[in-house]
């Protein structure tokens, strides 16, 4: 069974730090899927956070999280990470991975409809 599995989620004060982590099983992502990281917040659409292929070679980031969240992926562990940094009350909200095997033509790495298969979801709460 394909499955993403998000961790890492919990309550951090402004500026503060937080690594998720997005664990695959049923598949390996090395060369075959890339993953994206999005996060949905109460009453806002789910927006793309940020992007890394199959191969790490792209590296795409929603313009509300650059310069604060790094992507990563260790193909030994099967899994992809994002570092997020400097934290902020609007980054709360629900984070989930999703795996693709590639953008279409004319698609967008942002684009929800181009992925495969969804994680659960893991909450970020950031509040003093």
């Amino acid at each position: 069974q394909l499955q993403l599995v998000e961790s890492g989620g919990g309550l951090v004060q402004p500026g503060g730090s937080l690594r998720l982590s997005c664990a695959a099983s049923g598949f390996t992502l090395k060369y075959n899927y890339a993953i994206g990281w999005f996060r949905q917040a109460p009453g806002k659409e789910r927006e793309g956070v940020s992007y890394i292929s199959s191969t790490g070679g792209i590296i795409n980031y929603g313009d509300s999280v650059k310069g604060r969240f790094a992507i990563s992926r260790d193909d030994g562990k099967n899994t992809v990470y994002l570092q997020m940094n400097s934290l902020k009350p609007e980054d709360t909200a629900i984070y989930y991975c999703a795996a693709l095997r590639f953008v279409s033509d004319g698609g967008t790495w942002a684009d929800q409809a181009e992925y495969d298969f969804w994680g659960q979801g893991t909450q970020v709460t950031v509040s003093s």
